[in-house]
């Protein structure tokens, strides 16, 4: 079996990226959810059975401030694999690529400027 075309490669980042986008998002809006539940517990002043509600929150609101960071570093590498993306999709077109790769490809392109777009998480 041939090694993977630059083609190929360069759809599978761009696609890797987006569901990892992805995957940071769920885990972002799972951990604000508890967030508000613990802290509405609080407020309500719920028993406290094992003594580490306070800990869990500070623990929460930890993950959710660090899980915010990675979203800028992620949009730029989602950017230039989608960038090499479009360069490895002229190439192919040129270079003979068959109908299936560029038509993935294409897909994964217009995901990654879809992803691109303003107001678009």
């Amino acid at each position: 079996m041939p090694p993977p075309s630059q083609l190929s490669i360069a759809t599978l980042a761009v696609t890797r990226l987006l569901r990892e986008e992805i995957s940071y998002e769920k885990e972002l809006i799972n951990d604000k959810s508890k967030v508000v539940a613990l802290e509405n517990e609080i407020k309500e002043g719920k028993p406290d059975e094992d003594g580490n509600r306070d800990h869990m929150l500070k623990q929460l609101k930890q993950a959710v401030a660090e899980t915010e960071k990675i979203f800028p570093h992620v949009r730029t590498r989602i950017n230039e694999a989608t960038a090499k993306l479009e360069e490895q999709i002229a190439l192919a077109e040129t270079n003979g690529a068959t109908e299936e790769e560029l038509d993935l490809a294409r897909s994964a392109l217009k995901k990654g400027l879809e992803a691109k777009a303003p107001g678009v998480a």
